[in-house]
């Protein structure tokens, strides 16, 4: 009785897995919304990867966490960390910071689960039902329903914010993590969960320094505002969310890994109603119910393993 409730636990724990690391990943949107006004971009970036670094370094010497193989590993790591944390991170913010309406930096960077897809394909021979397929598109529509569909519907501008600059911003962002995501799968697979995260944190710290040295006055307000959002990121995304997501992506198939983040512009949506007051019309609810339906599409279709094999 007790090794049945022991199992029936860990299925349980295993199932919620997704959908925590989508809540998570989606308040980051909302971290960036409190703590921008108060930072460029990549200095409050790399202020936050310092500090990760940090206080993941004493919980890796706290717990005596094991640390890379080899110097090979470690390499890969880096450079898993610059494309899944910086050209992410340092797109997304850097486009909004030049201008672009987050909405369209989001629908850019929604290609991400068909990106990923894509990559898997080109590189392994991958193939895909039509079902998935299916579900990869019908998420893809949903995003575009959450995030556009009603300034469609009331003719607002939606070409405000967009230049060369802001759409290279927007463009790295989005190989960053699709790239990112099949290389962190690739090589980075037999990796130990702290300090691999850890490593990823060093190339990521190295590229925001670059950028933050060389473009930026690294000057910040210290607001409660500001200090509030940047513990939420660091504790609840760089900490927490991360360590989700590489473990999901050591344990499960990339693919279906890369179509949980059709789900995050749209739980990001609700949170911004329930945090701001944004309020959307019935076409992103139909988005949101695309976007949910895709991910079980995709991820409900049989392909011989489970995502997450017990």
């Amino acid at each position: 009785m007790e090794r049945f409730n022991l199992e029936s636990i860990r299925k349980f724990l295993i199932a919620i897995i997704p959908v925590l690391f989508v809540w998570l990943w989606s308040t980051g949107f909302i971290g960036a919304k409190f703590g921008l006004p108060y930072s460029e971009p990549f200095t409050f970036l790399l202020l936050r990867m310092l500090l990760t670094l940090m206080i993941l370094g004493c919980i890796i010497l706290f717990t005596r966490a094991e640390w890379p193989s080899s110097l090979s590993a470690a390499g890969h790591l880096a450079i898993s960390g610059s494309l899944v944390h910086a050209a992410y991170l340092g797109g997304v913010f850097s486009a909004i910071d030049a201008g672009m309406a987050a909405g369209l930096s989001a629908v850019i960077v929604g290609l991400q689960p068909i990106m990923t897809t894509i990559f898997v394909k080109v590189f392994t021979g991958a193939s895909f039902t039509r079902r998935q397929y299916s579900g990869l598109i019908l998420g893809f529509v949903g995003i575009f329903c959450v995030v556009l569909g009603d300034r469609l519907l009331q003719n607002e501008d939606l070409t405000s914010g967009i230049s060369l600059k802001t759409l290279a911003f927007s463009l790295l962002a989005l190989f960053g993590i699709s790239f990112g995501t099949f290389y962190q799968k690739k090589f980075c697979s037999k990796a130990p969960l702290l300090s691999g995260a850890f490593m990823q944190y060093v190339g990521a710290v190295s590229v925001f320094a670059v950028g933050a040295i060389s473009f930026e006055t690294m000057q910040i307000e210290f607001s409660m505002q500001f200090i509030f959002a940047l513990s939420w990121l660091i504790f609840g995304l760089s900490i927490s969310a991360i360590l989700l997501l590489l473990f999901m992506i050591k344990n499960g198939e990339v693919e279906r890994v890369a179509s949980l983040f059709y789900l995050v512009a749209p739980v990001t949506t609700v949170e911004a109603y329930l945090l701001f007051d944004e309020r959307f019309g019935p076409i992103t609810w139909l988005g949101i119910a695309f976007s949910v339906l895709g991910v079980y599409l995709f991820l409900s279709t049989p392909r011989g393993n489970r995502a997450f094999p017990a």
